[in-house]
């Protein structure tokens, strides 16, 4: 059998064994190869400890987060912080205390005026009207008589007895004061509240009784005068103001209408008086 000139083994016809250099180890690539997994293992390495390192710092802000929830469970907190001193307890024995009482409101003059049982202090023609004179913006009017009656119509003309002891009145105290020929009587009605009072001037009708004596002759009887009617707590007070010449007031008449209002101020000044002077004493008391 002929193969021609090369043969099965090449050129020149000469059988060679199989080399031997095909299996010696390629040491370079391996060391190169070797290298390579030795420097990634390094990263690997390094890379392992960065996110262990951010684990720990995940775990401190957890905790840091965790101790200003105040939601949370102070058991995590402690599980991740470290232990903390012991502080001191406030003391839980009570402060001294300190209150303050303010003192009771003084009494109101219209308070006491409006009710007997408070309105207490002596009440008479004189200790209502003390002055000898009853002055208004440069006028001054003398003071004449004075009465106190208990029976209330006796000191009236016309319907307004009635009227007051309708009401309830329990006393009715008058002075008169004079000026010029002009004379005034005023007629104070006392009742048991202010309501009273009240009714008995809404209701009114002439007339308080003039009331001479003392240098002031009879006058406003039988002849046409001026009048006047009002109220403060429980006293309700009128006024009859007339020529002591008899002379008839005219409805243009300035001069006993001025006289009237005048003494008619007066009257409630004092009245007034008498309540300021009780409650100064009351709060004084209580003080």
């Amino acid at each position: 059998m002929s193969f021609g000139q090369g043969g099965p083994y090449g050129p020149g016809g000469s059988q060679q064994p199989p080399s031997r250099q095909s299996q010696t180890p390629d040491w370079a690539a391996m060391a190169d190869h070797s290298a390579t997994r030795g420097r990634r293992r390094r990263w690997l390495f390094v890379g392992g400890a960065v996110l262990a390192t951010a684990a720990v710092g995940t775990m401190v802000a957890t905790a840091v987060v965790s101790s200003n929830d105040k939601g949370g469970s102070s058991d995590d907190t402690k599980s991740h912080l470290p232990s903390q001193p012991t502080l001191p307890r406030e003391s839980e024995e009570p402060g001294p205390s300190f209150s303050h009482v303010a003192p009771p409101a003084p009494p109101k003059p219209l308070d006491i005026l409006s009710d007997a049982k408070r309105d207490k202090a002596p009440l008479s023609a004189k200790t209502l009207f003390p002055d000898e004179e009853a002055a208004r913006e440069g006028r001054s009017y003398a003071q004449g008589a004075t009465a106190s009656t208990a029976s209330c119509s006796a000191g009236t003309q016309g319907a307004l007895g009635s009227v007051l002891s309708g009401n309830g009145c329990r006393k009715l105290l008058r002075a008169t004061f004079a000026r010029d020929g002009v004379a005034v009587t005023i007629g104070v009605a006392v009742f048991d509240a202010r309501a009273a009072a009240e009714k008995a001037k809404d209701g009114y009708k002439p007339n308080v009784a003039s009331l001479p004596g003392a240098g002031v002759p009879s006058f406003c009887r039988q002849t046409a005068c001026r009048t006047s009617a009002n109220a403060i707590g429980r006293y309700a007070y009128f006024t009859i103001s007339g020529y002591t010449s008899g002379k008839t007031v005219t409805a243009s008449d300035t001069k006993a209408l001025e006289a009237g209002r005048d003494l008619a101020d007066y009257t409630f000044r004092r009245i007034l008086a008498r309540g300021n002077a009780q409650a100064s004493a009351a709060a004084g008391t209580t003080g």
